[in-house]
């Protein structure tokens, strides 16, 4: 599947990415990227599940890691895996200064329960956004994240890890894509 969006690479002197929900800072995928990124990478474990002390969270997370770069929060581009991806998006779209979003396996929906959407926020997300998924994750089809990141205001890419669940095991695969995407 293709882009509908025309690829824009974001300018980033860092990037700063969160596990899934059951996971912590030291997930296989999150130190593929640490290690296998030609820029600063910042691993954090997420506290908690309620949205705004979690956003309370990355905020602070992004000053810091920006603070020591010696950078703005808006040369950051943030993301992770799963509900981390979700609330880093949230917080895109809440209109926190990033240069873009890196979605891995984003949760577009429950499994087995397509209609019950978690894109409301979709529409205030402006900065580029990369997409990073299995195409057999339950979480989201292809065709079904392709439609619904059509209401990004963004620019938006996507690269398909071809019959990859929801936690894809080919961890380069994943390094590559972001990679490529960053330029780096």
């Amino acid at each position: 599947m293709s882009p509908r969006k025309k690829t824009t690479r974001p300018k980033a002197e860092g990037l700063l990415v969160t596990p899934g929900a059951s996971a912590d800072r030291d997930n296989r995928t999150l130190v593929a990227l640490d290690e296998g990124l030609g820029l600063p990478v910042e691993r954090i474990t997420i506290r908690g599940r309620a949205v705004r002390k979690v956003h309370d969270q990355l905020r602070e997370d992004m000053e810091d890691f920006a603070d020591r770069l010696g950078v703005d929060t808006a040369e950051l581009a943030i993301g992770g895996r799963s509900f981390g991806g979700r609330m880093c998006s949230m917080l895109a779209a809440a209109g926190e200064p990033v240069a873009g979003l890196v979605l891995l396996s984003y949760p577009l929906h429950p499994p087995g329960k397509p209609d019950d959407l978690r894109v409301d926020h979709f529409a205030d997300i402006t900065v580029p956004t990369l997409f990073v998924s299995g195409t057999k994750d339950p979480f989201a089809s292809p065709e079904e994240l392709e439609r619904h990141a059509g209401a990004i205001a963004g620019p938006v890419d996507f690269v398909w890890l071809e019959d990859e669940p929801h936690s894809p095991r080919d961890d380069a695969a994943v390094v590559a894509a972001v990679a490529g995407w960053l330029g780096v």
